[in-house]
């Protein structure tokens, strides 16, 4: 266990400035995104990956999960076929950053106007596809609730009782029910719902949802977060307490310590 903040919206130009910055203000562990260690054009990720692992342990800092960045929302079979074999690498990436969780997405149907409950079966199935080689290496899923499709919060549910594995579970951003647009008052329930599949977290605050949504520092805003908290408690998750700070236009070092304040003090 440690306290974490996920590397977007972060201050630093780049990964390694951002890495000084949060080794300095006292945060233990990041959130990486496979696209710091793998960005476009990106021939070797593998030695970014080792570059980066270095750069952290010297810095007395952990990798709490790794990004995917994948997409299973797709009818097209290659399609699929090709995000699973690309996790095949990312995978690799995580062992080298030193992680065994993976924060995972349904994916993003794009203009697709039909609800998230029709993507249960082909998310299973590209997790299930993964499972087949990352299982073993005793590696883990944390499906985050990112966009339409998991926010719609019983899709979550779903592929965890079709899988029915110990190495897929849920990555609980606290803010993400209400930007879908869940009420405040139905969060609590939403939280105690996932709160047993928890593997990796992100605690955001904000008030408001779609158009009228906006980022806050961690209790400033609408979110029950002590009751998210006290849902993880009670359910036995041991894993990385981490902020994502989603303001813009903010004092991002001044706000970011505040979220790590806020960690302390409530968790």
């Amino acid at each position: 266990m440690g306290f974490g903040i996920i590397h977007y919206n972060t201050p630093g130009d780049t990964l390694e400035e951002f890495l000084d910055y949060i080794a300095e203000t006292g945060f233990e562990s990041a959130e990486i995104q496979s696209g710091d260690l793998w960005p476009e054009g990106e021939k070797n990720p593998e030695k970014r990956a080792e570059s980066v692992a270095g750069y952290m342990r010297e810095r007395n800092l952990r990798a709490s999960a790794l990004t995917a960045g994948n997409n299973f929302c797709t009818e097209d079979d290659a399609t699929l076929t090709a995000q699973v074999e690309r996790l095949k690498r990312v995978l690799d990436l995580a062992d080298i950053l030193g992680t065994k969780i993976l924060r995972t997405d349904a994916g993003w149907p794009g203009e697709d106007p039909r609800p998230g409950i029709v993507w249960v079966d082909r998310v299973a199935e590209g997790l299930e596809r993964t499972l087949e080689f990352a299982e073993p290496r005793g590696f883990k899923f944390a499906l985050d609730n990112h966009g339409n499709v998991t926010n719609e919060w019983p899709v979550q549910l779903m592929v965890f009782e079709k899988l029915q594995s110990p190495s897929v579970g849920a990555n609980l951003d606290t803010m993400n029910y209400r930007w879908y647009g869940h009420s405040v008052s139905f969060l609590k329930e939403i939280y105690a719902a996932i709160a047993p599949y928890v593997i990796h977290t992100h605690l955001k605050d904000g008030v408001g949802s779609r158009a009228e949504y906006q980022g806050r520092i961690l209790g400033e805003g609408e979110i029950p977060l002590e009751y998210a908290v006290k849902c993880l408690k009670d359910a036995g998750y041991a894993g990385d307490w981490t902020a994502e700070y989603e303001v813009h236009g903010g004092d991002k070092a001044a706000d970011c310590r505040k979220c790590l304040e806020w960690m302390r003090a409530h968790v």
